[in-house]
């Protein structure tokens, strides 16, 4: 069976704490809830998609750690190929602390870099990126230009999660087919709100698709036969951290087009996608399947028998393997 989407990034551990608010220096807050899970944009993405039925790869660094390990299990629960994750000996993997509070519904994260290197050439496999449908990337570095030059060459189509504004990003725009950019990357670029005036700008650089998600404003973007489309968010659901997102509409994005869907439709079944991953706390343990999604775009209900299963190896996940690695 072949590969539908293969990902380039180095992924990340995600420690998610839920409060009631961040408290002031010196001060206090109660922890309601917490939850280890894997995260990264491109990675999280990779995970949406298949819980959703997709065939996906994942390429990038890790350390020899438990986080690490972590990542590569988590990936490997959800058949995700990691032939190409490679774990290098002596250092750590990325790891971020997501504050999500229950107040504000403001997110805050504390980050700390693990390997600092990419991939290089003979590691990304020039095969192996041809052997996909769409390949994936987040921010743009050399790895990923090295790897949309050659998916480009081999008519595989591009994807860019445009999240926070990147000069890199903004310098290879004309390297991706498909570009979905987040509220953030929108305001590095423009400073109005004529959204279909500055999607067109966008494609008339290169990408043939242009959408950009705007949070609770829902997304707006361009259909097939360039037509300008805004998708309102979904409302009446009762909202617990929107950390990862982003991530999971790109997923889900990704799973639409390789159904054929045309961009219109595929945005609504990501924004569905979206807004169920963000009623529970972190960036994966609320991902849908695609009868859970179907079911919730007929009837406005969530089915939680499975993504609650999924809730609670998450919040224990890492602190079992911790212990097994002793």
């Amino acid at each position: 069976m072949g590969i539908d989407i293969i990902g380039i990034e180095n992924p990340v551990m995600d420690f998610n704490i839920l409060t009631n608010k961040m408290p002031e220096a010196g001060g206090f807050a109660r922890l309601q809830e917490y939850s280890w899970q894997g995260g990264g944009n491109v990675g999280s993405a990779l995970v949406a998609a298949a819980r959703l039925g997709a065939n996906c790869g994942i390429v990038g660094i890790v350390g020899d750690d438990p986080y690490g390990q972590f990542c590569i299990d988590d990936f490997k629960r959800h058949n995700i190929d990691v032939s190409h994750l490679l774990q290098d000996k002596g250092n750590a993997t990325s790891f971020c602390i997501c504050l999500a509070e229950t107040d504000t519904m403001a997110r805050s994260f504390i980050a700390k870099g693990g390997t600092r290197r990419q991939p290089n050439d003979a590691e990304l496999d020039k095969k192996y990126i041809g052997s996909a449908k769409y390949l994936h990337l987040g921010p743009i570095g050399p790895a990923q230009v090295t790897a949309a030059k050659w998916a480009r060459e081999m008519g595989v189509t591009v994807v860019d999660d445009a999240g926070y504004f990147n000069p890199d990003t903004e310098a290879n725009t004309g390297l991706v087919d498909v570009f979905v950019g987040s509220e953030h990357y929108y305001d590095g670029l423009f400073k109005d709100t004529n959204y279909e005036k500055n999607c067109k700008a966008v494609q008339k650089r290169g990408p043939k698709i242009v959408v950009f998600t705007l949070g609770g404003k829902g997304c707006v973007g361009l259909n097939n036969d360039g037509e300008f489309f805004a998708i309102p968010a979904y409302k009446g659901l009762s909202i617990v951290d929107t950390t990862g997102a982003g991530d999971v509409f790109h997923g889900a994005f990704i799973y639409g087009l390789l159904q054929g869907w045309d961009v219109k439709k595929t945005s609504q079944f990501s924004s569905a996608v979206s807004a169920i991953k963000c009623t529970r706390l972190g960036g994966r343990a609320s991902i849908p399947d695609l009868k859970t999604v179907t079911n919730f775009m007929k009837t406005g209900k969530i089915d939680y028998t499975e993504i609650d299963k999924r809730v609670e190896y998450y919040h224990e996940g890492m602190l079992n393997q911790v212990k097994c690695a002793k």
